[in-house]
């Protein structure tokens, strides 16, 4: 039996982000903790930010750590341990992994020391030169990796022949062939909960997508279908969508109401909606059980799949919160960035959303290499009209290159740009502000400015047009009982105010006195 540490690092989060949508509990270590644990080895998981969700650490004016610092983490870390795993979904995170990494690996240098995540996949040869003291990075999916590198410590094996690695010997990384998707991902054991400080993300009601109460983040599919070439994703999923069986997701959610009281569940597929007869009978087994609870999609979902027949199902059965991530509206940048979407379909599939009761966002993505300013104006045109059909939120974000991506890969080819930690860490920026342009057309300053147009335009027109909106957004932000990340992000933005405001209006009086 092998002894197992997991470690998630403290979120960096930028001081002018809205929200940090992803202080919510890690689904992905819990994952890797339960199939290890299902396989005879002991684990432990130390969750940075669970254990205290509410600590800030400041590492300059502009970002913040949360979550316990890098020492504490050292102190959790028992002695005996057999083999040190740690998570890095993110290559915003590096800023905070990096150290981190470092310094475990100089106290346990004696023992097995792995990476996992998203950044650590994307650019494995670049973090093992970085951090001197791991042995191994884990591409892709890490469940089987992890449980057969497990049983090779316990028999004192070769990991060179654990498959889904880049390990380091003798000076050279090697890697140990590919690994198989799994396919059948209803065998996957069901996440280690109880490994992990839950209760603290619940009592918060910390949640990537609208808080609705006491959330937990589930998955109903793995795998996304399409290649976007701005996404690192298919790089570490793979690009075939596998869907579990409609009625263990149920059973899961059921599991979950009883032990841990909870009111919503967020999917974080990164598509979760392909099949139509796959949603359909989902909706209809969680109707069949009244469960009374709500469940959102706020990682975006694709719209083909959800018509006049599925979406009063989707209310229904208590999803009440939806992203459509058309990225562009222009056809010539949705054939250049590989992005399959019909926008006449996505319409239609959005006036039955929100007829049926849905709260819709959409997600933008301005400023790729290639665009120009009419592709920025058909954008912000098809904006308008989603606006006008009825759509509750949008988020206009500013294009970046994300390691593993095809355009991030391009770019590193051209010589634009280099395995930067300086540039990773400005993607944690998430104040538009901080953006950087990337397009051969458009400056930084003209990107910055139709980011603002855009969001203007859209919220202009859906308050004109629908007036009750406004209401209601005034009434929840001052009830304190959020429908959308657009009211959350309105509610952020009045405390801000009213906090410099504040503090302007006490530094005053104190120089008067």
């Amino acid at each position: 039996m092998a002894k197992i540490v997991l470690i998630r690092p403290p979120c960096l989060v930028s001081t002018g982000a809205i929200s940090a949508g992803l202080l919510s509990p890690p689904i992905a270590l819990a994952y890797l903790a339960a199939s290890v644990r299902n396989k005879g080895h002991e684990v432990s998981v130390v969750d940075a930010i669970g254990l205290d969700p509410e600590k800030k650490t400041y590492l300059g004016k502009k970002l913040f750590f949360v979550g316990i610092s890098s020492s504490e983490i050292l102190n959790l870390i028992p002695e005996d341990i057999d083999l040190i795993g740690i998570s890095g979904m993110f290559s915003y995170e590096w800023t905070a992994l990096r150290p981190l990494v470092n310094m475990i690996g100089e106290k346990f240098r004696d023992k097995y020391f792995i990476a996992g995540g998203e950044h650590f996949s994307a650019v494995p040869e670049v973090t093992l030169k970085q951090c001197k003291d791991l042995d191994a990075i884990s591409l892709g999916e890490g469940e089987e990796t992890l449980v057969e590198l497990a049983n090779a410590i316990d028999s004192k094996s070769s990991w060179l022949k654990v498959a889904g690695l880049i390990v380091r010997s003798n000076g050279k990384f090697i890697k140990t062939g590919n690994r198989k998707r799994i396919t059948n991902i209803d065998d996957i054991s069901k996440p280690a909960w109880d490994l992990v400080p839950l209760n603290n993300y619940l009592d918060l009601n910390l949640s990537f997508g609208v808080d609705r109460g006491r959330t937990i983040p589930m998955l109903a599919s793995r795998g996304c279908p399409f290649q976007c070439t701005f996404c690192s994703s298919p790089y570490m999923w793979g690009t075939r969508w596998l869907a579990r069986n409609p009625k263990l997701v149920a059973d899961e959610i059921e599991e979950y109401i009883e032990k841990y009281k909870i009111d919503n569940v967020d999917f974080y597929d990164l598509t979760a909606i392909v099949k139509k007869s796959w949603i359909i009978e989902f909706c209809k087994e969680l109707i069949s059980r009244n469960l009374n609870i709500t469940w959102q999609l706020p990682s975006g979902t694709r719209s083909e799949a959800i018509d006049h027949e599925v979406t009063p199902l989707l209310y229904k059965s208590g999803c009440r919160n939806a992203a459509y991530a058309p990225e562009s509206g222009s056809e010539r940048m949705l054939v250049s960035i590989k992005k399959k979407v019909k926008l006449s379909r996505m319409m239609v599939s959005l006036k039955s959303s929100v007829k049926a009761g849905l709260n819709v966002k959409m997600n933008i993505i301005i400023g790729f290499p290639n665009e120009t300013h009419k592709d920025i104006f058909d954008t912000i045109w098809y904006l308008i009209k989603m606006s006008f059909a009825g759509a509750h939120d949008a988020a206009i974000n500013v294009f970046a290159p994300y390691p593993g991506s095809e355009i991030y890969k391009d770019l590193v080819k051209k010589g634009v740009m280099t395995h930067d930690e300086k540039y990773w860490q400005e993607l944690a920026y998430v104040d538009i502000s901080f953006a950087k342009s990337f397009c051969n057309n458009i400056s930084t300053k003209m990107l910055f400015f139709y980011n603002w147009l855009g969001i203007f335009l859209f919220y202009v027109t859906n308050y004109i047009f629908r007036p009750i909106r406004l209401y209601k957004t005034i009434k929840n932000i001052i009830t304190n009982k959020h429908e959308s990340r657009g009211e959350m992000a309105l509610a952020q933005i009045i405390k801000r105010f009213y906090f410099v405001f504040k503090s302007s209006k006490k530094n005053n009086l104190q120089r008067q006195n």
